[in-house]
């Protein structure tokens, strides 16, 4: 057996097409995946095959023909655009004497590169020992060597067993952290649906465009550049739309073809944004000519997570590029289905801020508010939350406010002002697939400080 060769970034690409040809799209994806993981891409060797090689998945030839490249061109990575088994991807490396990685060894370094939350690097360190573990017989000669000496000789264990125990133990470790950390955002999660504030969940193929959506629309500082997987840590920011309720916004990890089944896994607590989201953006990028193919594997991945019965209105982005005006698209019943818009230059924001506000608007509660002369400060509050929509003065020299109020921001107010709940204001039930009130209360008897109707 040899030794692995060390780490190098000069590196081949390689391709080949089972039954059909290899599409220009796929092979710019492969070549932007392999320059976001810091390799300098030489040439790419591409092919086709009726199936995969046993031995070498590419076939014996074209193998012996990514040697000779290799050679020739001074690389010393060789990447190949599918998910090797073990015994291939050290077959190839037998061959060629170089390094080789797989798609999924791939995207598992660039998810490590990009990690930035302590919970994200430990769901990235996961799903690389996972990956791993699978590789590790016969990789390296020193795995098999047993150890040996005057005075140590006997049953023993190689360093092949050891290995794989230190793996084992330090996957325990890591899952028990996991289950803390998905513990403490559990419950963080439950104190959220305990404030009835609708979620909206980003999602979409990597380099889409939703972190700059994200960006433009609540001001945040979320980390978009134009590569793939530029942010993995999920950011969740508060959206406030005029005439709507308060509305929590989550930008999450794009999705890829062929993401590996190690990273869902890894990733499942953190995908829990999307699940739980009482609606979809879905970000497409309108000038991708793959766009139907990207749509279709985002929903696959959405549908492996429990979140495919969550609605969804399509964001077509990067609609300039296709010098196509923004607009909005709506299905049988009315609703709005698609919005064309530009989130790099703000074009057609307003339609999707109008979409929301569609949305979400039937949550909002329409009731009076009476207030004595000596609660001027509580008046004051509701002009803050932009909530009056008229007002007359009482005999006794108080106000009659008309209000038009979220639920949970009615509720807020109530606490704050040390007033009465209005009567029949439960907590909020799921309808239509998001939160709103129930059905209009029963008047409650007029006072010098109180609320006196509540409707939808």
């Amino acid at each position: 057996m040899f030794d692995r060769p060390k780490v190098g970034e000069r590196a081949l690409l390689v391709r080949v097409a089972l039954g059909e040809a290899v599409a220009d799209e796929e092979l710019e994806e492969f070549k932007a995946l392999a320059v976001s993981a810091g390799a300098i891409p030489l040439e790419f060797i591409t092919g086709s095959r009726d199936r995969p090689d046993p031995k070498f998945f590419i076939g014996s030839g074209k193998a012996e023909e990514v040697r000779e490249r290799a050679q020739a061109t001074g690389a010393e990575l060789i990447l190949v655009d599918h998910a090797l088994k073990p015994s291939q991807e050290r077959n190839l490396e037998k061959l060629t004497g170089r390094r080789v990685l797989d798609r999924s060894g791939l995207i598992l370094d660039i998810f490590a590169q990009r990690a930035r939350s302590h919970e994200g690097k430990l769901q990235v360190e996961v799903a690389q020992l996972k990956h791993l573990s699978t590789r590790l017989v016969r990789g390296w000669t020193h795995l098999e060597r047993q150890k040996g000496g005057i005075g140590l000789r006997g049953p023993g264990e190689t360093q092949l067993e050891t290995d794989r125990r230190l793996l084992d133990d330090r996957l325990r470790t890591l899952n028990r952290r996991l289950e803390t950390l998905a513990k403490q955002r559990d419950t963080g999660r439950q104190i959220r649906l305990e404030v009835p504030v609708p979620g909206v969940a980003l999602v979409g193929y990597t380099n889409a465009g939703k972190s700059t959506l994200f960006n433009t629309l609540t001001g945040a500082s979320a980390y978009a550049a134009d590569q793939l997987f530029a942010t993995l840590d999920p950011t969740v920011r508060r959206l406030k739309i005029a005439h709507c309720p308060e509305i929590v916004l989550a930008d999450t990890v794009g999705f890829v073809r062929e993401l590996p089944h190690e990273l869902v896994a890894a990733f499942r607590s953190t995908l829990l944004e999307a699940r739980e989201a009482h609606l979809h953006l879905h970000v497409i990028d309108a000038a991708d000519p793959q766009r139907s193919e990207r749509i279709a594997q985002v929903n696959e991945v959405l549908l492996g997570i429990g979140a495919g019965e969550v609605p969804t209105i399509e964001i077509y982005n990067k609609c300039d590029r296709l010098d196509v005006a923004p607009h909005v698209e709506h299905d049988e019943q009315g609703r709005v289905r698609r919005v064309w818009l530009s989130a790099q230059t703000g074009a057609g924001l307003e339609l999707l801020l109008e979409a929301l506000r569609e949305r979400f608007a039937s949550t909002l509660l329409n009731t009076t508010v009476t207030l004595g002369a000596h609660q001027g400060r509580a008046r004051a509050e509701l002009y803050r939350l932009k909530a009056v929509r008229g007002e007359s003065v009482t005999l006794e020299g108080g106000w009659q406010i008309s209000v038009e109020l979220a639920h949970s921001e009615l509720v807020a107010w109530c606490e704050r002002e040390q007033m009465p709940l209005p009567q029949g204001l439960a907590p909020c039930v799921g309808v239509g697939g998001f939160l709103q009130s129930p059905s209009p209360a029963v008047p409650a008897s007029a006072s010098s400080s109180g609320i006196s109707h509540v409707s939808e």
